[in-house]
């Protein structure tokens, strides 16, 4: 399976460079690549496997890149600015929880 961010006309971005925001969204931590192998518990590795980087730009970089995160932030600064503030810490604890996930050892079950 696999489950990916596709950019659309809708977002507000210009679909020449809509892969510019495809990596900004991985940049930012919103959008980790990861990859899930259980096979790979048999040979007792951990079978998720974090393959982004720690996040070098801020979510709200991101996604004030996109008209449909700038349209709140225009006809509502406060609550545009509160939910920015929650998505950034949501983005950050996300990204947190995948590293120590990635992170931990992993033991085949043994019968």
């Amino acid at each position: 399976m696999i489950i990916a961010y596709a950019h659309c006309i809708a977002h507000g971005i210009d679909m020449t460079t809509a892969v510019d925001e495809q990596k900004n969204a991985v940049a930012s931590g919103h959008w980790p690549l990861i990859r899930y192998n259980p096979e790979l518990a048999a040979e007792g590795k951990n079978p998720l496997q974090l393959d982004s980087k720690a996040p070098t730009i801020s979510f709200e970089q991101y996604a004030y890149g996109e008209n449909r995160y700038r349209v709140l932030k225009k006809s509502n600064p406060e609550a545009a600015a509160a939910l920015m503030k929650q998505a950034t810490q949501w983005t950050s604890r996300r990204f947190e929880l995948y590293e120590k996930m990635a992170a931990m050892s992993y033991a085949a079950d043994k019968k």
